[in-house]
């Protein structure tokens, strides 16, 4: 079961990383080559997709 997990969340660094431009290099050199602002938008991206699915979550939502 964690191995699943991890795949996931691999591939959604991944996808981020895509997003913000630098999946590229993650690809050639790894994740340990990658800087300090790119993880940083990265994890931005990642909190900004988090807020949309709540935002839809929220709206799916039936009024009180």
């Amino acid at each position: 079961m964690a191995r699943k997990g991890k795949l996931a969340s691999e591939r959604l660094k991944m996808e981020a990383a895509e997003e913000v431009g630098f999946a590229d290099k993650v690809r050639r050199e790894g994740w340990g080559n990658a800087t300090t602002k790119e993880i940083g938008l990265m994890v931005k991206e990642m909190v900004r997709r988090g807020e949309n699915i709540l935002q839809a979550d929220d709206k799916n939502k039936p009024p009180r």
